[in-house]
């Protein structure tokens, strides 16, 4: 058996124009004086880390994975959210996205999801390249304006949406397959892949991949009311990445899962720090220690009360009382016997014969 790693970050949320936050190493330090062992890096920020010259020089991951070990840190996972999420785009989201991309492919759909492509692939050569088994990605979305429709769902065009999704995305998992790493989706609302179902469907359209994998965040689960325990016990072989986010679903008379186009501190289904919402974090760990997941716990802060800078300190503490130090043998070691095929049918009662 294996214990989880952590406590991880996700540098998402914390990256800015003021230091430590402006800088790779500036972030490192303020992440070790945390608590925290590892990083999850985003690759669209490349002040912070420049993933085309990681993709073509181990030089430049060995200086950086040379840097983070100064401060007693890892990397857990390079994140290609953004980037995944341009992978796949319906035409009535292409103004919210296009600024995800530069600017020199914004406006031409086609050369934006060409870009998208090669990024990702290229997170798959500096994942190899930085000793990673693991990496973070949402799916994108073609189907999603249909996710509740009027009129009602039009099967055939389910299955073109859900076949294109596994036409762009079998060559990048092909690419992550050839590079020893598993590609992660983080399931969330917004994605095609969004629960256990969609998951389902994705996966029987690109044949099983191996590599396509999944990144479990217990809060997108719980907002749609999904049972996120029974979620690892279903899904557990797929699932190489963890974001310990919490959440909390408050019921009203006047908005529900949908959240009425509110501010999040006003939505029935809130983002919490860890330890404020309902995510029942105890029955998490205890099932991903129980199912052997080997990878690492990572905070992604995202909360409509608490501040940036104090759930980040708690964040690593959190974690660390939650991972579970799995046992080395039985409890009930002490006890056994050794036995041969005579003993054991005495035991029984059996006769050599195998007649009483």
């Amino acid at each position: 058996m294996k214990t989880l790693k952590g406590p991880g970050i996700f540098l998402s949320q914390f990256i800015g124009p003021q230091a430590p936050f402006n800088t790779l190493e500036g972030l490192a330090q303020w992440a070790a004086a945390l608590g925290y062992n590892a990083l999850q890096i985003p690759c669209n920020q490349p002040a912070i880390f420049d993933l085309s010259q990681a993709a073509a020089s181990q030089t430049y991951c060995d200086e950086v994975a040379g840097m983070l070990a100064e401060h007693g840190l890892v990397i857990s996972e390079l994140s290609t959210h953004l980037e995944g999420q341009l992978v796949a785009v319906h035409p009535a989201h292409d103004v919210a996205f296009d600024n995800f991309a530069p600017p020199a492919v914004r406006g031409n759909s086609a050369r934006r999801t060409q870009w998208a492509t090669q990024r990702v692939r290229d997170a798959a050569a500096a994942s190899q390249k930085l000793g990673l088994r693991a990496h973070a990605t949402f799916s994108g979305s073609l189907a999603w304006p249909y996710v509740y429709p009027w009129p009602p769902h039009n099967p055939q065009l389910l299955s073109e949406a859900f076949a294109e999704l596994a036409r762009r995305w079998r060559p990048i998992l092909d690419c992550f397959d050839e590079h020893g790493v598993d590609l992660c989706y983080e399931i969330h609302p917004g994605e095609d892949l969004h629960d256990g179902v969609t998951f389902e469907r994705f996966l029987a359209a690109v044949n099983d991949h191996p590599r396509a994998s999944i990144l479990f965040d217990p809060s997108h689960l719980h907002l749609q009311h999904i049972d996120y325990a029974q979620f690892i016990d279903i899904y557990h072989a797929r699932i190489k990445a963890f974001h310990v986010k919490d959440a909390e679903y408050l019921p009203n008379g006047r908005s529900g899962v949908y959240g009425g186009y509110q501010r999040w501190i006003d939505r029935a289904g809130r983002f919490r720090s860890p330890g404020d919402g309902q995510i029942d974090f105890k029955t998490i760990f205890s099932k991903l220690a129980q199912y052997d997941y080997g990878g690492w716990a990572v905070l992604e802060w995202e909360c409509c009360l608490k501040d940036a800078a104090t759930g980040a300190r708690e964040g690593a503490e959190f974690i660390r009382q939650h991972i579970i130090p799995v046992a080395d043998r039985a409890f009930d070691d002490f006890a056994a016997q050794q036995s041969d095929d005579a003993l054991v049918r005495a035991q029984l009662g059996l006769a050599q014969g195998g007649e009483r």
